[in-house]
């Protein structure tokens, strides 16, 4: 036993050793995600916490690849620093609140994350011709990585039962967040630090031969293949059914084809070393035929993307669709014209196009998306006429289509902080509207102050929607403004999603949505359900005229228990069919509910 626990504390030591500078960046990210569990998010410090803890994960795999390249070349106090310096320009390159933290950053961390990873994969390789100590390397990162999740997955489970058990048993009544506390420390640090034992000495422990694990060849041969198969023939099925209707790729086939893609490259880089063996033909025949059947694909890949850019332009999704298109290509042509190959251009090349993409003045996702929105926005109210002297004439005739598009178009640029773009299209009291409300990080509430200017909107309610036959009576809201007086909470609930509230120690939850099909809208105020479908009827009594009637303000006020509900919308519609019962459509983007105490 004792010399068993030498072993254990030996390898500790050697770890810490080894690796200090990553168990540092796990040890950051692990506390930073304590720290803002513990935290009132609401609060300004808690962001900080979130920044520490995103930029600390990224560390963890940048300093190991570091530590990778310093075991093969040394330097590893230079190497070190320069990993540090990017860390902290890259803390500094986020947003310093929480209200300017959108989606757009997901595309500069999710891409730097893959970057990061793919850097451990070959940052030691560069310019050595070892190909089979690459794959080797490789192969036993994969299968350290999947060992830790198990390893990590069953401690973690372990020990949250056995605090579980201790407080039930003996009555501790542990506050709720030791457990989160227990599960960030486990899955961030206690992950990171058995993935390091596994890897024991690093890069040379890594990359020395071993036996071709046969779990890898099973795995490939009679698991990802035959997906691959499945996958193929139902793309190229889809292929030949748009061959023959003559009609253009639907966007989401792109999805499935760089699914297809990805998975088949792994398939084939499984099975590397299994090509020089002549027993295994089967590799050396997938691997050319995939190249080969692939190639029609991307065909049908650039089709789809360009189809959806060319229609509404770039945005940074899109940007990285047709970016990787173009990497599949290069990896195609690689492999099917280059005699002499190696598979460190798959990450590599994969590395060079995100960097590129993140990093390239001008032709950077984000330049390419703000220049194209900002190119569609210009066209669409030029051809339709909205522009006078400048600017955005709301007085006109538009669609409700219309109005969603430049809506959401502005909110797109408003995320991007393009307001110097945005402001000479508006009005003066419109540009201080907009100016407010990109401050504050309202960045929602900027579709619903442009898609409000509009004073003619026509909606379409076409059959896609509503039965073309039925009357339908439309009520919108002049005035979508909510008056705070007398209430203390202001939430805001979205149409087709789960919306859930907290205040006072209560729970309170919006049930939507209301379709066509369906006609219910719930208030559920601590687990009491609250049918509101009545009251929509009771708004419907007073207009029984069929089309389109504004009223001042929509809402409906329910009281429950010591609170008296408000309910704003801003659009609702009635729809009568022959031999149907009434249906209700709230058409809101948003609706407001206001709270105060009676």
């Amino acid at each position: 036993m004792v010399e068993k626990l030498k072993e254990v504390f030996g390898k500790t030591g050697a770890v810490i050793r080894e690796y200090p500078m990553v168990l540092v960046m796990a040890l950051i990210a692990a506390a930073s995600a304590i720290f803002y569990n513990s935290n009132d998010y609401s609060r300004q410090d808690s962001f900080v916490y979130l920044k520490s803890g995103l930029v600390a994960s990224l560390g963890i795999s940048l300093m190991f690849a570091l530590k990778m390249l310093s075991q093969r070349i040394g330097k590893e106090l230079l190497l070190q620093v320069s990993g540090i310096l990017f860390l902290i320009i890259f803390y500094f390159l986020l947003p310093p609140g929480e209200k300017q933290f959108t989606e757009v950053y997901a595309f500069l961390l999710l891409p730097t994350f893959l970057l990061s990873h793919l850097l451990v994969s070959f940052i030691a390789f560069i310019g050595k011709n070892r190909e089979l100590n690459f794959w080797q390397y490789n192969k036993n990162l994969f299968i350290n990585l999947f060992l830790t999740v198990v390893f990590t997955g069953i401690l973690t489970a372990g020990i949250m039962l056995a605090i579980l058990a201790v407080d039930h048993l003996f009555d501790f009544n542990f506050n709720s967040r030791y457990y989160s506390y227990t599960f960030s420390f486990l899955t961030i640090f206690g992950s990171c630090f058995i993935f390091l034992l596994f890897n024991e000495k690093g890069l040379f422990y890594l990359e020395k031969n071993g036996d071709y694990p046969v779990i890898l060849k099973f795995f490939t041969q009679y698991v990802l293949v035959p997906l691959l198969l499945i996958y193929v023939v139902i793309l190229y099925f889809y292929s030949a059914k748009i061959l023959i209707n003559w009609e253009l790729p639907r966007g989401w086939v792109s999805y499935l084809i760089l699914a297809y893609s990805v998975v088949g490259i792994l398939a084939i880089l499984l099975v590397h070393p299994l090509k020089e063996d002549s027993t295994k033909s089967w590799v050396r025949i997938f691997s050319k035929i995939f190249y080969y059947a692939l190639a029609p694909l991307i065909v049908l890949l650039f089709i789809a993307i360009f189809t959806r850019i060319l229609e509404y332009g770039y945005t940074e999704p899109r940007y990285f669709v047709l970016l990787l298109a173009i990497w599949l290509t290069a990896v195609v042509f690689y492999f099917i014209f280059i005699r002499k190959q190696t598979i460190k251009f798959v990450p590599v090349s994969l590395f060079a196009f995100g960097l590129f993409s993140l990093t390239f003045p001008y032709l950077n996702t984000f330049s390419v998306a703000k220049r194209s929105q900002k190119s569609e926005l210009m066209k669409t109210l030029t051809e339709n006429n909205l522009l006078e002297n400048g600017k955005i004439n709301f007085n006109k005739k538009v669609s409700d289509s219309l109005v969603i598009e430049l809506s959401d178009k502005f909110e797109f640029l408003a995320r991007r902080n393009e307001e110097e773009f945005l402001l000479p299209l508006l009005q003066k009291k419109d540009q201080a509207q907009l100016v407010k409300t990109t401050d504050d990080g309202n960045f929602n509430e900027v579709r619903n102050i442009t898609r409000d200017q509009f004073k003619n909107v026509t909606y379409n309610l076409s059959d896609k929607k509503i039965n073309p036959v039925s009357q339908n009576i439309t009520l919108i809201a002049k005035d979508f403004n909510a008056d705070l007086t007398g209430y203390h909470y202001l939430f805001k609930a979205y149409n087709y999603k789960d919306n859930f509230f907290e205040f006072d120690h209560n729970i309170v939850e919006l049930k939507m949505p209301v379709s066509q099909f369906k006609s219910e809208l719930f208030l559920v105020f601590n687990n009491q359900k609250v049918n509101l479908v009545p009251d929509l009827q009771k708004l419907f009594a007073n207009f029984p005229n069929d089309g389109e009637i504004k009223v001042n303000q929509l809402f409906i006020t329910k009281k429950i228990g010591n609170y008296e509900f408000k309910i704003m919308f801003d659009t609702l519609i009635l729809i009568k069919s022959a031999g149907k019962e009434p249906q209700f459509l709230i058409n809101s983007e948003s609706v407001l509910i206001l709270i105060k105490g009676n």
